[in-house]
């Protein structure tokens, strides 16, 4: 945390530009704005299961589909089931 504290006889605009420029050399605010949006990557055992269970989602959904019997509410049974 910067901390900056008021000089005898100094100037509320000199207090800020001294401030400012602590905060810049310090580089929080490059930090705090390139990890803004980061998200983390999910690991590699997640993003596995994430891939296996669309796998088995698609194989169900193609089944279905060659017998005629797929719609929205069949869907929904297929993600209710896994």
């Amino acid at each position: 945390m910067i901390q900056v504290r008021k000089k005898e006889r100094e100037t509320g605009e000199s207090l800020i530009r001294r401030f400012s420029r602590r905060v810049q050399q310090s580089g929080v605010l490059r930090r705090a704005r390139k990890t803004r949006f980061h998200r983390a990557e999910p690991s590699r055992i997640k993003r596995r299961e994430e891939a296996l269970y669309k796998v088995k989602i698609r194989k169900v959904i193609n089944r279905l589909k060659k017998l005629g019997k797929f719609d929205e509410e069949a869907l929904r049974e297929i993600k209710k089931k896994m």
